[in-house]
């Protein structure tokens, strides 16, 4: 066996299998387990992904939220065992992998417009029932005038 194929079957028990799929751009929410003392909470933490790196048991991402005026960017790694759960909140529409254009943008212009979801049934079922919506409008319309 090569090198790379040991270090995959030593890896393997450590990767996570139940993490959702979010790339640069997404605002996700990362539940954190924070241990201070000896008591654990979990903090969650919202922000706008900057990127991924990595692959396997290093592979990390970079989330930036602006606290109180203030921008904070946090990188957690993927495989974290004090990450309990991750959350896609918003998907956002990016044409790169890296997003450090964020970091000089501040209030409206530091947002992402909103990724849009193209799958056949919602064009079909929204397509069909907007349009039975617009003749009855407008037929209303004409019958109140």
């Amino acid at each position: 066996m090569n090198a790379q194929k040991i270090l995959a079957n030593i890896q393997a028990p450590y990767l996570k299998k139940d993490l959702p799929s979010f790339r640069p751009g997404d605002t996700v929410r990362v539940h954190v387990k924070v241990v201070e003392g000896e008591s654990e909470r979990i903090q969650p933490y919202e922000g706008v992904v900057l990127y991924r790196r990595g692959s396997g048991v290093s592979e990390t991402y970079c989330v930036r939220k602006i606290s109180f005026g203030v921008g904070i960017e946090r990188t957690f790694p993927l495989h974290s065992p004090r990450i309990v759960k991750i959350e896609v909140m918003k998907s956002g529409k990016a044409r790169r992998a890296r997003l450090y254009y964020l970091r000089k943008l501040t209030g409206k212009a530091a947002r992402l417009s909103e990724k849009e979801v193209n799958t056949a049934e919602s064009h079909t079922a929204s397509g069909s029932s907007q349009s039975n919506l617009t003749k009855k409008d407008n037929s209303e319309v004409a019958l109140s005038h």
